[in-house]
């Protein structure tokens, strides 16, 4: 084990979770790179929106879909949500564009499925086929994990079927956890999908460009973001959370320094609404990694 990965584990430990990492340096002659279970299946939670954002944009790029067109949403039948859509109590109407914009920058649950269902699941499978990422897959969107969380706890509402996960006092078990049966992927591979995004690889470069500024106007600084509270420095990502599940997937980039991509991946011991020393070790695991790699001036 080489001395980052032992730093890494150790940060994860003190936390109270298990974590997956894995970092490399952007556009780079570099081979370094930052390994931490980068291989192992991991439940995406809402960083399977950024794929999603991905199939979007290649729909725009095609024609299939118009970014202004306008969609009329009525909160009333949205996926429930803290942020965006779901918090709305009037309906409103909004462009295809605008609606990824709230899917990304505040992970609105209720923008996603919109997005999802008209996508599909059949195109977003076909882009990640074509992306090269074939460990990564999306089962379904937000409304289909609550509906699994709910058959699972045996409550009628998402909102009873958090609660009773939150309850650390009830160990559960739960599909939402196990990337056998949740959407997951691996870290590699969305360290991989970023570097695609960075590289104008995954759709036109005005859609490319698109994505990544949606991804630097996340509004969670609580995470990767944390681990580098500095001026001259960037951070463009999106996180994921599900019960125990904290992710988050960025491009942290200094100023005349070659971007990284980082993903850190965890699933804590407890499922409390805020677990502050999780989001913590998933900035620090960052900082680690992200350190270590400009040590080599990339």
């Amino acid at each position: 084990m080489s001395p980052v990965e032992r730093r890494i584990r150790e940060v994860l430990a003190d936390a109270g979770a298990e974590g997956w990492v894995h970092a490399k340096p952007l556009n780079s002659a570099s081979e370094r790179e930052i390994d931490v279970g980068g291989d192992e299946l991991v439940v995406t939670a809402s960083v399977y929106k950024l794929p999603l954002l991905v199939a979007l944009c290649r729909a725009f790029d095609a024609g299939e879909l118009d970014p202004r067109a306008r969609v009329r949403i009525d909160p009333a039948s949205c996926t429930p949500g803290p942020t965006g859509m779901s918090a709305f109590q009037d309906p409103v109407t909004v462009s295809w564009r605008d609606l990824a914009a709230s899917m990304i920058g505040v992970s609105d649950n209720a923008a996603a499925d919109l997005i999802l269902g008209e996508v599909g699941l059949d195109a977003l499978a076909d882009t990640l086929a074509d992306l090269g990422l074939s460990r990564t897959r999306v089962v379904g969107g937000t409304a289909d994990s609550h509906a699994a969380l709910i058959r699972d706890t045996g409550t009628t509402t998402a909102a009873e079927a958090f609660a009773l996960l939150s309850d650390n006092d009830d160990a559960r078990t739960v599909s939402a956890y196990d990337p056998s049966y949740a959407s997951a992927t691996t870290p590699r591979e969305m360290t991989r999908l970023l570097e695609l995004v960075w590289a104008d690889a995954v759709a036109s470069p005005e859609q490319c460009e698109f994505i990544r500024r949606l991804l630097a106007n996340q509004a969670w600084q609580h995470r990767i973001r944390a681990g580098f509270p500095y001026r001259g420095v960037r951070v463009a990502g999106k996180t994921g959370t599900i019960g125990a599940v904290r992710n988050e997937v960025s491009v942290v980039e200094f100023d005349g320094e070659t971007p990284v991509a980082v993903a850190v991946f965890t699933l804590a011991a407890r499922a409390d609404a805020a677990l502050p020393g999780v989001d913590a070790a998933i900035a620090e695991c960052a900082r680690i990694a992200v350190t270590d790699l400009r040590s080599g001036r990339l």
